[in-house]
């Protein structure tokens, strides 16, 4: 009975891949705010590419355009502090 409760339920992955997707939804929020006012965060910039890397670890394939071309976007920025993320 413990180990069922440990796993969660079946929605739990959904909960999770909500909660992920609307902070990376958020995080884009800021950036873009960043960009229109002629400064972006390092470290927004940064946050953004660990989330993508976690979201791409669970991402659905009609989600793998999306994220290469947000993923590519935050590295030529991150390029422009001269840091490149791993």
């Amino acid at each position: 009975m413990l180990a069922l409760q440990a796993v969660g339920g079946p929605l739990e992955g959904k909960k999770k891949a909500v909660r992920r997707g609307q902070s990376l939804l958020d995080t884009l929020d800021e950036i873009k705010a960043d960009l229109l006012l002629g400064r972006v965060s390092f470290e927004r910039l940064d946050r953004l590419a660990s989330m993508l890397d976690e979201v791409r670890e669970q991402s659905l394939p009609g989600l793998d355009a999306v994220l290469d071309e947000i993923e590519l976007r935050v590295r030529v920025e991150l390029a422009k502090f001269g840091r490149f993320p791993a």
